[in-house]
């Protein structure tokens, strides 16, 4: 790196150390800055920018990521929703390559953001409190992006990549999975943080599989179907999908009755779904 490089580079670190230092985390927003030199490394090396990248950070707190994003790709926003915040990025990054959007990622159109045929790459330690409804709002308007590389907890990684048959995989699972692949990449422990939160944290990649969305007729049908089946993860699926799908319809389409919710796999519950939404087609 030449000299102007590093003091540049030295220049953002110390700029964020300073606002980690006049900035109290909210709990109400979920805030727990990064702050291990470490493992945002790691993170940066696992998002791989590239300077014909268009990337989307969500929740950039005080910039630990940002500093590393900013010269890396070709455009950077950031959706920043605590506006105390805002002014202190808009300080830190001065004449960059970066918008800052102050606004609610839960209801931000990330669609906006695309010009052209481009596709964002999303990144972000998103707030546990509200990480799965983000994440299938993300995937709403998963046409107009790349990937996602996203911290969550721990425990919420590991039921997004859960295989039918284990004890974690569920709705969830079923739901991420017939929308994109899904990897976990590798765990952080609480003292990366500020505060440090009471559970491990993990970050997971995904890629949304436009071929596998297509395949799904009906959405929200598929969510429903979800819903019902694992309501009651001791029922057979004959019990749970009872007046919904019924037996008849499962057997059909080579699915046991007599199973759990837990032991059917992605590819089975699509199947089930599409069969259902037409049905409804054709009763109307």
């Amino acid at each position: 790196m030449a000299a102007s490089g590093r003091i540049d580079a030295s220049l953002a670190t110390l700029r964020t150390y300073n606002l980690a230092m006049t900035h109290q985390p909210r709990k109400r927003f979920g805030q727990n800055f990064l702050h291990d030199p470490g493992i945002i490394q790691r993170i940066v090396a696992a998002i791989s920018p590239r300077p014909d990248d268009h990337i989307a950070e969500i929740g950039p707190g005080q910039g630990a990521i940002t500093q590393h994003l900013v010269g890396a790709c070709g455009m950077l926003d950031v959706v920043e929703l605590d506006r105390d915040l805002v002014p202190r990025l808009e300080e830190q990054f001065a004449g960059r390559a970066l918008r800052i959007h102050n606004a609610d990622a839960l209801k931000f159109d990330f669609c906006s953001l695309v010009t052209g045929d481009e596709k964002l790459r999303l990144v972000g330690n998103l707030p546990y409190n509200i990480s799965t409804p983000l994440l299938f709002h993300l995937l709403e308007q998963a046409h107009y992006i790349r990937d996602l590389n996203v911290m969550l907890q721990k425990e919420v990684v590991e039921r997004i990549v859960a295989v039918p048959g284990s004890k974690t995989y569920g709705r969830l699972s079923v739901a991420v999975q017939a929308r994109c692949s899904a990897q976990a990449l590798f765990t952080i422990g609480p003292g990366a943080f500020n505060p440090p939160p009471k559970v491990d944290s993990a970050i997971l990649r995904m890629t949304p599989d436009m071929d596998a969305m297509a395949r799904i007729h009906d959405p929200a049908l598929l969510d429903r179907l979800l819903a019902r089946a694992f309501s009651q993860r001791r029922k057979t699926l004959r019990n749970a999908l009872k007046g919904f799908a019924d037996a008849p319809i499962l057997e059909d389409l080579g699915i046991d009755p007599a199973a759990r919710a837990e032991t059917i796999g992605v590819d089975d519950y699509i199947r089930l779904a599409n069969r259902l939404a037409g049905q409804q087609a054709t009763s109307l």
